[in-house]
């Protein structure tokens, strides 16, 4: 295959009657899919819209996201995929550098995009997803596609831009990192690869992983549509309503975070779900409690595979699938065709327990950030990405994430990684959960500081004596702060940063 969007064409070509997507009711077949492609590639070239341009998507998980996707990269333009959930200032920055010329946006989204247009040059283009009428200044999606022919003849290449991911910022605005067709079609190839996660035509996956961000985009909804399978897409992650969608499609294949895992964990609970039909749970973008894993199996008698991968490597890097057992805690061993090193703080590759960088090269690696060499040249060291990720490695090669190195927290010269002192305040029994940071300190350079979310009642000093027999002293929170909830990304992950503004 040279570009992504043949993974359509040929689906459509072996089995066109076959469902490609599933949305409450309404099924699009393979062939129907494929023509919608070409209806949007030829819609946006009757706009003016070529090769290379950029086309912004925010829609939440709606069919019209697929067919808008892969119609922009048929077209041979770079589909920008946006996050619902931003503000209008950190939309106007994302859409202003890219420098979109057109934007594919859900109707109740179109007054956020108003808000910024004005100050943004490129954008012309606003092509509105909803019912009529399209707001003043806007064209109705739907009616673009009626419109629409054929798209013209673009050769494609696996060289070629594809995606310009936005990455969350941690303490600089967001970058923009160029996927080409061929990182995510290495990506794809790297993970059919393992046979355990190498999806069947017969396949039904259920997928309630937001669609902008790379993990549902890539490692899910288009390993899907590479094997010719079915997509479930559900617009709003509800644990109960989406364990009732199981049965009734027959769903094989779970697609999730550990976050929504441990909900359908609680929503079972209420009422016991038939997953009889389940073969497969993948779980990605932050780690997996190993409790969460376990009860997963006793319940369900279904194995998670944990996943490990990043925004910059289209994204999955490792996978447990590819051991006979899936390692609590572990996320797993590198893919085929993906090469893995740990170094330690002197640069010298690491000796099996001891942590260090992780760094990665392969296919799958994108091309850098949008035009942002500096920051490029500052994550690549003789053709390995820097990750920034932390980790160890087993006896037996399995890699354990131990945290971010930017969140690592240097106490009197001692390395504390936040991850152990999250995980011994989370081993309290009052502890639902816990995020940690470093803050300055004038005797020791950094100090720790903990916010914990408790159950029911439990003093700090309490929760101190807790973490005295689990951590050395130097790692021990200065302060402990009771809190109601912890801020999150889309994905579950904790966002840290957000305590330290």
């Amino acid at each position: 295959m040279d570009s992504l969007p043949d993974i359509v064409r040929r689906a459509a070509e072996a089995h066109p009657d076959e469902p490609a997507l599933i949305f409450h009711d309404r099924v699009t077949t393979y062939a129907d899919l494929d023509r919608l492609v070409d209806r949007t590639a030829a819609a946006l070239h009757d706009l003016g819209i070529g090769k290379g341009d950029r086309v912004a998507i925010m829609l939440g998980n709606l069919p019209e996201f697929v067919y808008a996707f892969h119609g922009t990269l048929r077209l041979g333009a770079v589909a920008t995929p946006i996050n619902a959930m931003l503000t209008p200032e950190e939309l106007g920055y994302v859409l202003a550098d890219a420098e979109a010329q057109a934007i594919i946006v859900a109707i109740d989204l179109v007054p956020a995009v108003l808000a910024v247009r004005d100050r943004l040059g490129s954008l012309d283009h606003i092509l509105v997803v909803g019912p009529p009428p399209s707001p003043p200044g806007t064209r109705s999606f739907d009616d673009a596609l009626d419109r629409a022919k054929s798209p013209p003849p673009v050769d494609v290449r696996r060289d070629d831009l594809a995606v310009l991911a936005y990455t969350a910022g941690t303490t600089d605005q967001p970058k923009g990192a160029m996927l080409s067709h061929g990182n995510l079609l290495a990506n794809l190839e790297q993970v059919s690869a393992v046979p355990a996660l190498k999806e069947a035509e017969s396949d039904v996956a259920l997928i309630a992983l937001p669609l902008f961000h790379i993990y549902a985009l890539n490692a899910a909804l288009n390993l899907v549509l590479k094997e010719g399978a079915a997509a479930v897409i559900v617009d709003r992650f509800d644990p109960a309503a989406t364990l009732e969608l199981v049965p009734r499609h027959g769903v094989t294949i779970l697609f999730g975070v550990p976050q929504m895992f441990e909900a359908w964990l609680g929503a079972a609970r209420r009422r016991e779900p038939d997953l009889s039909t389940v073969r497969l749970a993948v779980s990605g973008a932050a780690p997996l409690p190993g409790s969460v894993l376990e009860a997963f199996q006793e319940s369900f008698d279904c194995t998670i595979w944990e996943g490990y991968g990043l925004t910059e490597t289209a994204p999955v890097v490792t996978t447990n699938a590819l051991g006979e057992r899936a390692k609590p805690d572990s996320i797993g061993l590198p893919l085929p065709g993906v090469e893995v090193r740990i170094l330690d703080e002197d640069g010298t590759d690491a000796v099996a327990g001891d942590p260090g960088e992780i760094l990665v090269r392969g296919p799958n690696v994108f091309k850098g950030y949008w035009r942002r060499p500096e920051e490029t040249g500052e994550v690549f060291t003789e053709g390995w990405l820097r990750t920034g990720d932390i980790a160890y490695r087993d006896e037996d090669g399995y890699l354990f994430l131990v945290d971010r190195s930017k969140d690592l927290i240097i106490v009197s010269g001692f390395n504390v990684y936040p991850r152990e002192v999250e995980e011994a305040l989370a081993a309290h029994p009052a502890v639902t959960e816990a995020a940690v940071i470093g803050v300055p300190d004038e005797r020791t350079g950094e100090a720790i500081r903990a916010f914990v979310v408790a159950r029911g009642e439990v003093s700090t000093e309490d929760l101190l004596e807790h973490c005295r027999d689990r951590l050395a002293r130097f790692k021990l929170p200065r302060e402990i702060e009771l809190v109601d909830s912890l801020p999150k990304h889309i994905t579950g992950k904790v966002v840290r940063r957000s305590f330290r503004e």
